[in-house]
């Protein structure tokens, strides 16, 4: 009697959750006929893994189309005869005529607890909005994004001063062990799926450069927030004081007591704070200007004066 050959899997996959999925299907004896990924794209920084450069390491075919639903990849998609499609972190939407060609399904993994943040960039959401978790999940995808029956989920916390690639980390590790638990029962087809009530979440579009503009009025906490939701190497928290540029790579919340009505930078003790009429927020790694890069440099140059904070961001 011969032995039932392995399941065959279709792999759409990019970043760092791409590179840890792809290698735990493949721990797990998941035959992968095809990897399909992204080029990098022109004057992105690079900071994570390459799903490409693993693909090959293992001696898979990979390519990098600009449209996964165009006719020639759906072909090549159909001619690897999938059991399963597999989407890491890929950046672009698969199709109804790709979701159709698996023989025992699609699934998505994603970087959130769904079905909360839906949509693009999970986790510097969950981040900006002060959230306490989020995680992975793997998901059966649909037309509809994110939004498909839930398979399995593992929660990662989000400490009040992480920034959102250090909970990008955790979340990388939870993907992979929510594959890795997963993975079996779903081979095994006895997966058990989970309904979503959308109802109960929350889906949330692109962030661009824009978005780090820190908006004052709304207090100490929500700055300190869009500070580390965008921290490197994302590109960055900023805002103006006394007409110059003020970049925030890292925060602290500082004393309720160091409040200010009008929002100012000052130096007190030893530290820069940016206050604000509810409290205050810790500079530890900023750029004021050209020049100011650190605590003694500000105190060099502005000794114990305080500068004026533009409440929201102007373009001029």
């Amino acid at each position: 009697m011969s032995a039932a050959r392995p399941a065959r899997a279709v792999v759409f996959a990019y970043h760092d959750v791409g590179v840890r999925c792809l290698r735990t299907l493949l721990a797990h004896g998941v035959e992968v006929p095809l990897v399909l990924s992204h080029g990098d794209a022109t004057g992105e920084i690079i900071w994570y893994d390459s799903v490409v450069r693993h693909a090959r390491w293992h001696g898979l075919r990979v390519i990098t189309p600009e449209d996964p639903n165009a006719p020639a990849v759906l072909a090549q998609v159909a001619a690897a005869q999938p059991d399963f499609l597999f989407s890491f972190y890929y950046r672009l939407m698969l199709g109804a005529a790709l979701l159709a060609l698996p023989r025992r399904g699609a699934y998505n993994m994603h970087g959130s607890l769904l079905p909360k943040y839906r949509g693009r960039a999970p986790v510097n959401w969950a981040v900006l909005y002060g959230e306490r978790e989020t995680g992975a999940t793997l998901h059966a995808m649909t037309l509809q994004p994110d939004a498909g029956d839930i398979v399995a989920q593992q929660a990662v916390p989000i400490l009040p001063d992480d920034t959102a690639v250090e909970v990008f980390r955790k979340v990388t590790v939870a993907a992979e062990l929510t594959l890795h638990g997963a993975l079996p029962a779903l081979l095994a087809g006895s997966a058990v799926h989970v309904p979503q009530d959308l109802s109960a979440g929350s889906y949330h579009g692109r962030r661009s450069p824009r978005d780090g503009a820190i908006d004052w009025r709304r207090g100490a906490r929500a700055a300190h927030d869009l500070i580390r939701a965008v921290a490197p190497p994302y590109p960055g928290a900023f805002c103006r004081a006394k007409g110059l540029r003020l970049s925030i790579a890292r925060s602290l919340l500082g004393p309720v007591a160091l409040r200010a009505a009008s929002p100012e930078l000052r130096c007190e003790e030893g530290a820069v704070y940016a206050c604000c009429a509810d409290g205050s927020v810790r500079l530890l790694e900023f750029t004021l200007g050209d020049r100011v890069r650190s605590v003694e440099a500000f105190q060099l140059q502005y000794g114990t004066r305080a500068l004026p904070l533009d409440p929201v961001w102007e373009e001029t």
